[in-house]
């Protein structure tokens, strides 16, 4: 094997990206894994396989640092989407991932708006354990954090709208909640904290990779979680330790999220 990559980031949140819309390529989680070290490998927080697709311009899939594949991860088709755009001269592409369609537009140089789609609120969708409302889900692993409104974005995210996201030991919690048993499949937990209507504060423990410095679909989903408990206006600013991202719950039903990329660097897998 003997491949290009590029490695980019979407605030600090890092991805090894191959194009392999011309010869196709399919990794195995040991691969991915060694490559996805910080000691060691290249070093990432999701591993990204740009391929063909039948109506779009491009299909995205990811996978976490332990091997196992995402449905989605918001500023990873953020970075896909400049490169694509970079490429080709144009102002917008559509990308098909596991989690849907979405559309991604230009916003200047290194500035990158995607459509994430509808957030998804039934509890099968996240999915739970069993039957409950999202608006409000305990997790007993969450101590007296209170209870986590749940929704996917493609992905499952507990959101728990804290007095101060800086105060929440998110290296004891995240994991904890991650693992629990309410979520069958796991789950990426965001510790929000609402500054006012129009600026959240958000941490994030990411499913498979742990503590990260953005997470745009937990950015998204901490909008979401907010303006269903009444506490926020449905465009928001959400600073992330890594930047800032601007999230939009549109009247559409559609969550846009805009925000920064940058390239780090090009090489080869060998």
């Amino acid at each position: 094997m003997d491949r290009p990559f590029i490695k980019m980031n979407g605030l600090g949140n890092d991805f090894i990206i191959v194009d392999a819309r011309q010869d196709g390529f399919d990794p195995d989680p040991g691969m991915i894994r060694r490559l996805a070290a910080r000691s060691g490998g290249i070093g990432c927080d999701q591993f990204v396989v740009i391929g063909k697709a039948d109506e779009a311009e491009a299909s995205i899939r990811f996978w976490n640092p332990d091997g196992g594949e995402a449905g989605a991860c918001g500023n990873a088709t953020r970075c896909v989407a400049w490169r694509l755009m970079e490429e080709s001269g144009v102002g917008e592409v559509r990308l098909e991932t596991a989690g849907g369609l979405l559309r991604a537009g230009r916003r200047g140089p290194l500035r990158v708006a995607v459509d994430m789609g509808r957030p998804r609120l039934d509890w099968r969708a996240v999915p739970l354990a069993g039957p409950a409302d999202t608006l409000a889900v305990p997790v007993p692993e969450a101590g007296d954090l209170g209870a986590a409104t749940c929704l996917s974005m493609g992905n499952p995210h507990a959101v728990f709208l804290v007095a101060s996201a800086e105060a929440v030991d998110a290296g004891r919690f995240g994991p904890r909640i991650e693992a629990s048993p309410v979520f069958p499949e796991r789950v990426n937990v965001g510790f929000a904290e609402v500054r006012d209507r129009s600026h959240l504060r958000l941490r994030v423990w990411e499913r498979a990779a742990g503590l990260t410095r953005a997470c745009g679909s937990g950015a998204c989903a901490a909008l979401v979680a907010a303006v269903r408990r009444g506490l926020a206006d449905p465009q928001a600013v959400v600073a992330l330790d890594g930047g800032d991202l601007e999230i939009a719950w549109r009247v559409d039903g559609h969550v846009h999220m805009t925000g920064d990329v940058e390239v780090e660097f090009e090489g080869r897998l060998s």
